[in-house]
Parts: C-alpha cells; structure tokens; sequence
C-alpha cells in the first residue's frame, strides 16, 4: 500500500508538495500539473505523481479536466493506477477507464484484492471486459468472475475472496509457518485467520494478535473464538450495520451450504458507511449521488422529477390559500403572516423527518419503538408550539395590536408544529413499510403536509375567530 507523501517542511522537493496542512491539494500543485499535461511532458507528470498517495491521485482527477485526465492516466505508472482506480468517483472512473489500454489495465487489476478489481471491471464497457478478461491470468480471471456473479450490492460483491484459513486440528506453529509460506499469495490485508471444518465451514477465528502471542504448540481449537459468519447475499447495508453493532474488524462470508468463500474488512465497511451517508443526504434533498464528473444533464435528470412533484403539491397548498379569498381581502394583515406559519412548520417537519430518516437507517426506529418515538415527537411538537405561538403571538400583537389575530397565529402554529412532527415521522414510517426509500421522498410531502395545515388552520381559524 502507498505511503503519504511527506508534508511541505519534510525536505523533499518542491515538485512533490502537494499537500496543505489540511490535506489537500495546492492549487499550485494542480497548476503544475496542468501544465505538464498541456506540454505533454510525461516524465514530468510521473515524476509529480508518483510518491502521491492513490487517493489524492482519485482527488487530483476531479481536479482535471477531461483531456488532462486523459494524459495524465497514460503516465500513471501500474501499481499506482490500480489502487487508484477504486479511489475514483464513479463517473471519473468510467471515463479514465476508456483511456487505458486493455493489456495496461490487465496487468494493474493483478495488483488489485478480488473485491477492489471486481469493481473496476464491473465499469468497463462489455467489448473492453471480455479484452481486459482475456488478457489476465486464468486464476485473476476466474475471481472476477465469480466477484461478479452475485448481486450488487452485496456481501458477495463486496468481500475479498483472498482469505486465510485453517483446520481445527492444527498447533498455532503449523498455521504460523503456513502463513510465512505462502509469500505472494498472502491477502494485502487480514486480521483473522478463519478455523474450518473438513466441510470448510468457518466454525471460529483467532485474531493474529492472539496467534502471535501464543505457544507454538497450543491447538487452534483451544483459542478459536465465535465468528458471524455473512451469507454472500446478504445485503452490503446489512454488512455495515452487523458490522457496526458487533464492533467488527473483518468477517467471513459464506455461501449457501456454509462454506468459506471471501471475507470482508472494515475498511470496505468504512467506504460502504460513507456512500451509505452520503446517498442518504443527497436523497433528503431528492437528488441523487452527483460526483465533481457528473454532467449538467444527467444532474437535471436526477433533480427536475421532485422538483414537478414539489410543484403540484405547491399548487395543491395555493389551492387551499384559494378557498380563503373572503378572509384574505377583508383582514389582508393575513397575507403578511401566512408564510411565518408555514415556514416554522416545514422546519419542524425537517427537523423530525431528518431524526426519523437516520434511526431508520441505523435500525434505532423500528416497528417495537415507533409508538414510544412518535409520542416523544408529538409531545416535542406540542412543546415546541407553545414556546413559538407564545412568541409569534407576541411579535403579531405589537405589531398589529389585535389581541384576536395573536390568538389565531398562535393555535395556528401549535397546530402546524404537531401536525409537523407527527408527519416527519410517520411519512418516513410509511414509506419503510411500503420498501420504499424514506430518504427519497419524504421531505416533499412533509412540507406538502406542513404547508396545507399550515394554511388551512390560519386562515380557517382567523374565519372563525376574527370574521
């Protein structure tokens, strides 16, 4: 794995001080490498590159335009175009991916754990897969392979099928000098070593900090600890979230029968967690995972369908506004007030929605709960009512000195502000009972929600009360 590139007061040459101290990129170093790529100086461009870590590699590529990155990959020596391959946003990983020649790209996915070269391979177009295929070795070949033969998005698709193992009936001397032996071969990373049965069943594991510690003549079934054992179908959300829970390091995937197949690492948890975060975040406000590569159509595709959905709920609520004429045009002070009433109960609605979303996804609202998270919820919003109705009807009576106008704008936003918390609750509920993303589309019907009884409850208490 590659090392950070030593800070600016480290001593090595001007060229390779690419960081700041926050760890990121200098937008001199950039320029110099722009400027390389412009002059199609490659040895300049290897010579920039080549003590920078993988990720500030991907990072530097989102940096770039499209013809820089073009010259830049070509010069990217092997081992270092491979571990940044996984390193890149997808969209800028499509397009560097056509620029690297079938046999370059053959011989940097060698470099690669099956899991990582999996997922490059699974980017190519079908013409470049079977080129890139042909031109590796048959083991190399046949690991992708079976990598992509499961689903997407699964522990099968995620897990490294490199993986050290051994049987329960060996001394921890014998697995120790297996492991020295194998050389090339050992995984790049692991921290197990998975005990099988003669069924090559994981029936436990040994951490390699207890191996290390122990006598070389100690069984390994005397020091094996359980294990939880991920079917290779198990979804990648799932993985995290057994990961999270039981404090994981690494785990061993299995198949149907049981048998030992690959393993998974914190370190793809890690990532999974982020894109797990991040998906959700962008969903919350209905658009979709948009990388620095994204094109400014497929960024319109992903936003305008919640944006014409937000439009009909937004002509649904002017509809309600519509029914009031009467009261709007004798008391029009009406008007000046009527979008603070909504307003305070979108927020409301957020700030519930966004609790609601997340413990949905770390599992913390569940069917068991619901009850007891949505009585917490409505009390909060009953709690909350009373504070700002009290304030709002302040501000309203110095304002317009109607002590009947602070009444209604106050039970106004009592009512909002329950109805707010009820809805960013139960929406996001809903939608998870359904199997339906509730990150996607619950902020447009909890503000469709809180505008409509937002408006509806003003400006039918102020007919009853004030006309």
């Amino acid at each position: 794995m590659s090392e950070r590139p030593a800070s600016s007061d480290s001593g090595v040459t001007e060229d390779h001080e690419a960081l700041d101290e926050d760890y990121v990129l200098t937008a001199a170093f950039v320029e110099k490498v722009v400027d390389a790529a412009d002059d199609s100086d490659g040895l300049r461009l290897r010579s920039l590159l080549e003590d920078l870590h993988p990720a500030d590699v991907a990072d530097l590529m989102g940096f770039l335009t499209a013809e820089h990155r073009g010259v830049v990959v070509l010069w990217l020596p092997p081992e270092l175009l491979a571990e940044t391959l996984p390193e890149l946003d997808d969209g800028i990983r499509e397009e560097v991916l056509e620029r690297v020649a079938p046999g370059t790209l053959a011989e940097a996915l060698q470099e690669l754990d099956s899991d990582d070269a999996a997922a490059v391979v699974e980017d190519l177009e079908d013409d470049q897969r079977e080129k890139v295929l042909a031109a590796m070795p048959a083991p190399d070949r046949a690991a992708i392979e079976n990598s992509l033969g499961y689903a997407e998005d699964s522990a099968g698709r995620l897990m490294q099928r490199e993986v050290m193992a051994a049987p329960q009936f060996w001394s921890v001397g014998d697995t120790i000098d297996h492991v020295r032996a194998q050389g090339e071969d050992l995984p790049e990373l692991f921290f197990d070593i998975y005990i099988v049965d003669p069924m090559n069943r994981p029936i436990g594991g040994i951490p390699i900090s207890g191996l290390l510690r122990a006598s070389r003549t100690v069984k390994l079934a005397d020091l094996m600890e359980p294990v939880n054992a991920i079917a290779a179908d198990t979804d990648q959300e799932e993985v995290a979230y057994i990961f999270e829970k039981y404090h994981l390091i690494s785990a061993p995937v299995v198949d149907a029968g049981g048998r030992l197949v690959g393993q998974i690492t914190v370190d793809d948890i890690v990532n999974i967690i982020q894109e797990e975060n991040r998906e959700d975040i962008l969903r919350l406000a209905g658009v979709s995972d948009e990388s620095r590569g994204a094109g400014v159509f497929g960024v319109v595709r992903s936003r305008i369908p919640w944006l014409i959905v937000n439009l009909g709920t937004a002509i649904f609520a002017s509809l309600v506004i519509g029914q009031f004429t009467a009261e709007l045009e004798a008391l029009v002070y009406l008007a000046i007030l009527m979008p603070v009433v909504a307003s305070i109960g979108g927020n409301s609605g957020t700030q519930a929605l966004t609790v609601a979303v997340r413990s949905l996804a770390s599992r913390e609202l569940t069917s068991a709960n619901a009850p007891r998270i949505l009585g917490r919820e409505v009390m909060v919003g009953l709690f909350n009512g009373v504070c700002i109705g009290l304030l709002l009807g302040g501000v309203a009576w110095i304002w317009f000195r109607e002590p009947l106008l602070s009444l209604t704008i106050g039970l106004a936003v009592l009512i909002n502000l329950v109805a707010a918390s009820l809805a960013g609750t139960l929406v996001p509920l809903a939608l998870d009972r359904l199997d339906r993303d509730p990150a996607v589309a619950s902020p447009v019907f909890v503000t469709w929600i809180t505008d409509t009884v937002g408006f509806l409850s003003f400006l039918g208490l102020a007919g009853v009360i004030l006309l």
